[in-house]
Parts: C-alpha cells; sequence; structure tokens
C-alpha cells in the first residue's frame, strides 16, 4: 500500500470511528462474531483490545448470540493477565461468554481491594441467573476505558433497572452505605476525610441510587434521609466530610433520575454542611437537578401533606400559645394567643418549646423549597406538552393542601369535550365539571389567540393574582420570515456583547450546559446545549470570546440551532420543523441570557471604550419580545399607581414627567434619556430591599427596576444623590 494509500486509510478509518461514537450500531450474529474476531487480532498485533466494543456487541446484536466462547476466553486471559482493570463491567460481560470457570477468575480478580459493596455487585453480576446480555449492559456505563465505543443505549438504565438481581442489590447497597456512615459517626470506625467509601464503591453507589431513583422506590426517601447527612458532616466538629465523593455522585444520581424528596434532602444537607466549598457547589449542581426534575413529570408534581389541613394551616400547641403555619403564596410562621396573633415568638415559648421552634422553623423552609421545586417542574412541563387525569389534578394538585397554593394561581385547559379545551384559573372562579379521565394542561400563550392572552392579563391585575412563574404574560417567539430564509439557523440574539460570566451563570442557571471560555486551546468559542421535550429536541446557543474589545471578559452571541433525536443520534433539523412550543421556550432562554448579561444594561458602560458604539445602539434598540411583555404589564399596571399622572407610554419607553426634566427610560434596557436633548441619565441601581408596594402580575427584576426609576423621576426635585442632581440640573 502506498504512502497516500495508507494515509487515506486511516483518515476513511478515523471517519468511522467518529460516526460510530454518534450512533446506535446494530449487529447481526455473525457481525457479532467478526467483532470479537477482530479485537482478538487486534491483540495478535500488540494494539490492545477495547472490550467495550465487545460489550457494546452483545447489547446490540439483533439475533441469537454466537458462540464466543474461545474468543472471549483470550480476551479475558489478556486483560486479567495485564492487570488492566479500567473496564471490570466489559471485562466481566466478555468473561461471561467464556464459561463459569473463566468468570469466576475475572470475578476474582475484580473483587480485590474494591471495598465490600463494590465486591457485592461484582458477585451479583457474576451470578448464574444473570442474564448475558444484562451483565453487558453494565458495561455501557463505562466511558472513560474507550475512545470509540458508541453512545449508551438509549433505555439504558431502565433495562438496568429491569434486573430483578440488580434492584435487589440497590437496596442493600445503599442500606450497607448507610449503616457504614452510622458506624463511622458512632466511634465504631475510625473517622477520616473523605475515606468512608473507595472510588470504586462510590462509582456502585451511584449506579445502585439511579436504579432505586429510576424505580422510585417506596423506601427510598428515608434511607436518602438518613444517608446525606451522615456523608456530609463529620462526626467530630471538622470542616470535613466523611464522603464528599458520594453526596456528588448521589447528586449526579439525582440529575439522571430526579425526585422531588432528593431535591428536599439535598437542599436541607445544603444548609448545614461545614466544609466552605460544598455549598457553592450544590448549588451549582442543584440547578441541574431542579431542571431535570421538570422533565420528570411522573413524580415532579408529589408533595407530602407534612400534616396541613385542606386549607393549607397548621396548627401546632406550645403551652398556652398556638404556632400557625399558612401557606400561601409562601409559608409563613406566626404565633397567637388567645386567638390574637402575636409580634413574635414568645419568650416562654422559646424557653420551654426551643424544639418545636426550630422544627417549625425547618418545616417553614423545606415547604418553601418543596414550592418553588413543584413551580419549576409545572414550567419545564411546558416543553413535554405534560397532561394529567382531570380526577388527579383535581385532589392531588388542585386541592392538595401545599400545591394548591401553586396550582390555583395558574391557568389550566380542562379537555370538557374530544377536542375541546376550555382555560380556567382555579383562583377566579369554579372548576368544569368533566371526567375524572379527562386531560388537564397548563395553559400557554403560543396556542391562545392574542385576545385571549389579553383578556387572562387583565384578569390577574384587576384580581391582583400574582403568578409563581411568567404564565399569562409569558413571552412567545415566533419564526421570522429571517430566520425561514436562513432555515436551520436563527440570527436573533446574535451579535450583542454580553458580560460573559454572568451569562455562563444563567446557563447554569437554566439547564443549560457549556464548557467556561478561556484562554486555552479550543476556549475561545463554545456552544450552550439544552435538551428539551424529554429528550426529543436539542437547542444549541453559539458564542465566543469577544474580538477587539478592551475587557477579556466580554463574549459575543451568535446563532441558534435546533437539533432532533433520531435513530440514536442528533440530527440538525430545519426551524420550521420544531414545534413551536419548544422554539418559544428555547428562544425565550436565550432572550434571557442575552436581554440580563449584555453591556447595553449596564448603566456604567455608556463611557468605556470600543464597545460603546455596541452600547448606544443596544442600550434603545427596538423591544424584544421579552421588553414587549414588560410593556403590557406597564400599561395595565400605570393607570394604577399615583404618578399615573405624570407617565406615558411611548413606544419602546416609558415617559415620565419630572419637575425638571422630562425622561424616556428604555423599557428594554432601562436606561434612561433626558428632554430636550436625549442627554444620558447614568442611575445605578442600589440592591433591592424587597417589599415594593407595587403589585407586580410575575417576578421580573427589571420591570421593578423600571417603576423604581420612575417613582424616583417623578418626584425629581426631592431626589438627594449629588451624582444624579449634577446630570439633571446640567441641561435642566
Amino acid at each position: 500500500m502506498s504512502f497516500s494509500a495508507g494515509r487515506s486509510a486511516r483518515v476513511i478509518g478515523s471517519a468511522v470511528r467518529g460516526e460510530g461514537r454518534e450512533r446506535q450500531p446494530r449487529y447481526t450474529t455473525e457481525a457479532c462474531r467478526r467483532m470479537f474476531e477482530a479485537l482478538v487480532a487486534q491483540l495478535k498485533e500488540r494494539l490492545g483490545a477495547d472490550l467495550a466494543f465487545g460489550a457494546s456487541a452483545v447489547v446490540r446484536c439483533t439475533g441469537p448470540l454466537p458462540d464466543l466462547a474461545d474468543l472471549a476466553r483470550t480476551l479475558v486471559d489478556f486483560g486479567v493477565q495485564k492487570g488492566d482493570m479500567r473496564q471490570p463491567y466489559a471485562l466481566l460481560a466478555v468473561a461471561g461468554l467464556a464459561g463459569d470457570k473463566v468468570l469466576r477468575r475475572a470475578a476474582e480478580r475484580l473483587c480485590r481491594d474494591q471495598g465490600p459493596i463494590a465486591v457485592d455487585e461484582i458477585v451479583v453480576l457474576a451470578g448464574l441467573d444473570v442474564d448475558p446480555v444484562d451483565r453487558a449492559l453494565l458495561a455501557e456505563t463505562e466511558r472513560d476505558g474507550s475512545f470509540n465505543a458508541p453512545p449508551p443505549l438509549p433505555d439504558l438504565w431502565r433495562r438496568i433497572a429491569g434486573i430483578p438481581a440488580y434492584a435487589a442489590f440497590a437496596h442493600r447497597a445503599l442500606t450497607a452505605a448507610v449503616d457504614r456512615a452510622d458506624a463511622i459517626h458512632a466511634g465504631e470506625i475510625p473517622y477520616r476525610a473523605d475515606k468512608a467509601f473507595t472510588a470504586r464503591e462510590v462509582v456502585v453507589l451511584g449506579h445502585a441510587a439511579r436504579v432505586a431513583l429510576l424505580r422510585d422506590e417506596p423506601w427510598l426517601p428515608e434511607l436518602l434521609d438518613r444517608l446525606l447527612p451522615r456523608i456530609a458532616l463529620a462526626p467530630t466538629a471538622a470542616r470535613t466530610l466523611p464522603s464528599q465523593a458520594l453526596l456528588y455522585e448521589l447528586v449526579r444520581a439525582g440529575q439522571d433520575f430526579p425526585t422531588p424528596e432528593l431535591v428536599t434532602a439535598i437542599r436541607t444537607v445544603r444548609t448545614a454542611v461545614r466544609h466552605a466549598g460544598v455549598p457553592k457547589q450544590l448549588d451549582k449542581m442543584l440547578k441541574k437537578l431542579e431542571a431535570a426534575l421538570a422533565e420528570r413529570a411522573e413524580v415532579a408534581l408529589r408533595l407530602p401533606m407534612s400534616g396541613f389541613e385542606a386549607d393549607g394551616v397548621l396548627r401546632r400547641e406550645a403551652g398556652d400559645c398556638t404556632a400557625v403555619v399558612t401557606v400561601t403564596e409562601t409559608a409563613e410562621l406566626t404565633w397567637h394567643k388567645d386567638g390574637r396573633p402575636l409580634r413574635g415568638v414568645p419568650a416562654a415559648v422559646r424557653r420551654d418549646h426551643g424544639g418545636l421552634v426550630k422544627e417549625l422553623r425547618d418545616l417553614v423552609k423545606r415547604v418553601a423549597v418543596q414550592l418553588s421545586t413543584l413551580a419549576r417542574a409545572l414550567e419545564g412541563g411546558f416543553t413535554v406538552e405534560a397532561v394529567h387525569p382531570y380526577g388527579w389534578w383535581r385532589t392531588e394538585l388542585a386541592g392538595h393542601p401545599l400545591a394548591r397554593s401553586v396550582v390555583r394561581r395558574l391557568i389550566w385547559e380542562i379537555e370538557v369535550a374530544p377536542g375541546e379545551w376550555r382555560a380556567v384559573l382555579p383562583e377566579a372562579g369554579d372548576l368544569p365539571v368533566a371526567p375524572d379521565d379527562a386531560s388537564v394542561r397548563l395553559w400557554h400563550p403560543v396556542r391562545s389567540e392574542p385576545a385571549t392572552v389579553r383578556a387572562w392579563r387583565d384578569l390577574l391585575i384587576e384580581r391582583r393574582i400574582r403568578q409563581p412563574f411568567k404564565q399569562a404574560f409569558r413571552e412567545i417567539y415566533l419564526l421570522t420570515p429571517a430566520e425561514e430564509e436562513t432555515r436551520v439557523y436563527s440570527n436573533r440574539f446574535a451579535a450583542h456583547l454580553v458580560h460573559y460570566r454572568r451569562m455562563f451563570a444563567l446557563f447554569r442557571s437554566r439547564g443549560w450546559s457549556s464548557d467556561l471560555l478561556g484562554p486555552w486551546d479550543g476556549g475561545s468559542e463554545d456552544e450552550a446545549v439544552r435538551t428539551l421535550a424529554a429528550g426529543q429536541w436539542q437547542v444549541r446557543f453559539f458564542h465566543s470570546l469577544a474580538d477587539g474589545t478592551h475587557d477579556h471578559e466580554l463574549a459575543a452571541t451568535d446563532q441558534v440551532r435546533f437539533s432532533r433525536h433520531k435513530d440514536g443520534a442528533w440530527r440538525e433539523a430545519p426551524l420550521a420543523d420544531v414545534p413551536a412550543m419548544v422554539f418559544s421556550e428555547a428562544m425565550r432562554d436565550v432572550d434571557l441570557f442575552v436581554g440580563v448579561t449584555s453591556i447595553a444594561a449596564d448603566p456604567d458602560w455608556s463611557d468605556r471604550g470600543p464597545e460603546r458604539a455596541y452600547w448606544e445602539r443596544a442600550s434603545f434598540a427596538e423591544l424584544t419580545e421579552s421588553a414587549e411583555a414588560r410593556r403590557d404589564a406597564l400599561e395595565r399596571i400605570l393607570p394604577r399607581l399615583k404618578i399615573a399622572d405624570r407617565c406615558s407610554l411611548d413606544g419602546r419607553f416609558l415617559v415620565v414627567r419630572g419637575d425638571l426634566r422630562t425622561y424616556r427610560i428604555h423599557i428594554g434596557s432601562s436606561n434612561i434619556l433626558m428632554e430636550p436633548d436625549n442627554a444620558y441619565l447614568c442611575i445605578v441601581p442600589a440592591r433591592p430591599k424587597g417589599g415594593g408596594t407595587v403589585f407586580l402580575p410575575f417576578e421580573d427584576d427589571r420591570l421593578s427596576l423600571i417603576l423604581s426609576k420612575a417613582f424616583l423621576l417623578a418626584a425629581d426635585t426631592a431626589i438627594t444623590d449629588e451624582s444624579i442632581r449634577r446630570q439633571i440640573e446640567r441641561g435642566a
């Protein structure tokens, strides 16, 4: 073979392997046998053998497994002699094809110095009652030891969880972990920081947790409530942990298969852990976990009763006083005596019932977390078009003592007849009569006519109903003519300059994954990715470090693209093929990223460097969909304000008439121009203090900021801040 021919063969081979990493192959019986022959041939050429390929061929074989005993024995002998244990599951899977004797030898080798919990797993997988294909499934979880194996099977964990012997092991393993953690805290096992479990046991316990979480085992919540605090807190006053590695692994398991009970347990541990860096890391991981919970509708909407009565009130006696926990928009603890509310906790209650006070305060915090988790799960259900049976929804959500506070402030659609959906707001009226098996789903403005959307917005303002997340005033994003032209990508949010670190933090909080940009190879550009619609769609938002700027913390935004999961791989899709709900929700996130982090919204940026041209252009640009929703809310709120006679809306501006000057506040950026010369007025907002008196139908920091500026400027003669007064008086 010539040099050029050899090079071409390597290029082709590399391309084939690259495709193999992205696709789900299928093997006939003969192809499976030839894969094992190829692996043995590699051994003879002293190239080593990637056993993950052998295991992946076994689980993807579409016909009867061929007789692979001799080939498998050769591969296992090499692996055991070499002592390479990076692929223990693949080694065990291949050994099982070579006969009981080889399987036992491989199992004995794998059990050395791994810890009893890991040994128990090997014994289970080596058992004669485990099918060879089931044994090979665990090899799909090993990604570190193989560079070219295909992606894991889409239903991998569901198949693993369906192995009876492994499901029983999961319970046994997690129980053993609790027992060991208890023994450490009891002083029966010497304490060493982060040494409670071997590295292999951490991996195995992560697998056990995934299986139990996926199966939604009824014994799991209580077990995790015991295990998590014991591995997160040292038995001494030390700031170390018995097993930081296992704590993070259990959270990662929760990111794969979240439950509301696990979210609550992790948040409880997060407040108690003494290690300085762990709470910050848990916060990042919890954001992903909560975003994932929204995609798991079958468990995400579950809330415990926690002793509350049907009206969302819990009462506990403490001497001659009564503690009352009330759940409305959130949970609140008050104390009463002789039927009258008290201003604080009575001294006698603090003295004689300190344990109850702490218990109720913890309960209030826990309920607040549960309500927040429920709201996130409901909102995340938009892209999966989550539908519930009406009878279950009426009792378990709308009628639940805790969930009702969230559910009743949202608009729902009930299918009262086939194809006929009726929208209702439980807080504003009675629920319709419908069969228990009728379908219920959250209402979304993308499915409604503009007149209907306006009517719901008017009702919320009139009844002063604050929704747990933006629903009636939710922005919708429809395909534009420009996007029809570009076909497979959108430039709607391209060419913006943003504070990169802030945007990166928002990626995490909204469940997007992205690598951190920086001055290293390949670190100048990346794409933020989020998977939507129960894993069927993926959105990618491209961005890069900004060139030609004086600030290395700036990034430039670029295209948005979508992919569909098809035939085991992601395929780029035309924008016109993306479901309207998925497109709208994805673009809403991107609008948020740009709107919140753009330097156009930074009041300090007006006089800085080469980015000034962008700042001037973007600070007062046409309104995006999120800003349009803000304008719509202002249109309804302004007539109810005491400064209503001084305010008006003019296109993209809120115009405020002061005594010294007239001001134009941009509804998108909140930046201010002063008439008559359009001079820029810089007002750096103070930290929000909360407790504002203006009713807002949804949480929106920018809307709150615009209104606070309007109140300030309407009374401009009363402004005492010297820097603001000088700017106003300069041209007044």
